[in-house]
């Protein structure tokens, strides 16, 4: 019963907006792009369109007409009955019947136990996304190595940050071990440039003791706005 369900479960998630046509208010699905995408996933999908004693394959009341089709998966098969229709969805008089319409019946058919199976069922509910689909996410621009740069220079200059960097664009993994290269100089800039800013600070310390032993009078503000 598991794996049943599972074969439910795989093809009602799959998304067929982009594989559907739209004909009045009714929406299609390609029955041959149906056929191969089942078929991709489960190999031993099969399909049975039945016949009348008489070898006919189709069905009548002596009025209009239908086909009985059935798709296997697994050995579990669901059969869908389509009346055969004209180009407004109206039954065609069984008198009217032509081979042409039979078999555009029969791929609609297929198309339908298919969706008995799972594939593309939502169309049938109205419903605009399959249950259980998750929208990929879009894909990120990539970069060359121009525009690289200069997102790598605007980082420095504190126009730009690596998570944006990260988070808007596809890097390859070579770009990667850049910026990785990049940002280990950065915080080695960094860190020699607070110790260069320490060692002025302790500098411009120890010139104002020596001013203030030389004058008790000495004015600090004085010292600040030489020293700015």
């Amino acid at each position: 019963m598991t794996k049943k369900t599972n074969i439910f479960e795989a093809l009602n998630s799959i998304n067929v907006n982009e594989k559907t046509e739209k004909k009045g208010n009714l929406t299609y699905l390609s029955w041959a792009w149906a056929w191969a995408e089942v078929k991709k996933q489960f190999p031993d999908l099969t399909r049975t369109v039945y016949e009348q004693e008489n070898g006919i394959n189709y069905f009548t009341d002596g009025l209009t007409a239908w086909v009985k089709v059935g798709v296997t998966i697994n050995g579990l098969e669901h059969i869908d009955y389509l009346p055969i229709m004209d180009f407004r969805n109206n039954s065609i008089p069984v008198d009217k019947v032509t081979s042409f319409d039979v078999n555009k019946a029969i791929q609609r058919s297929t198309t339908k136990a298919l969706a008995l199976q799972g594939l593309g069922l939502y169309i049938y509910a109205g419903e605009d996304l399959p249950e259980g689909y998750v929208a990929p996410e879009p894909k990120k621009p990539s970069l060359d190595t121009k525009r690289l740069n200069n997102a790598l220079k605007s980082i420095e200059a504190g126009n730009y940050t690596l998570d944006k960097l990260y988070s808007n664009f596809d890097l390859t993994d070579s770009q990667r071990k850049k910026v990785e290269t990049f940002t280990s100089k950065l915080a080695s800039k960094s860190t020699e440039k607070d110790k260069q800013e320490v060692n002025k600070n302790v500098q411009k310390l120890v010139n104002e003791l020596d001013l203030v032993e030389q004058d008790p009078t000495y004015n600090h503000e004085h010292f600040i706005n030489q020293n700015k």
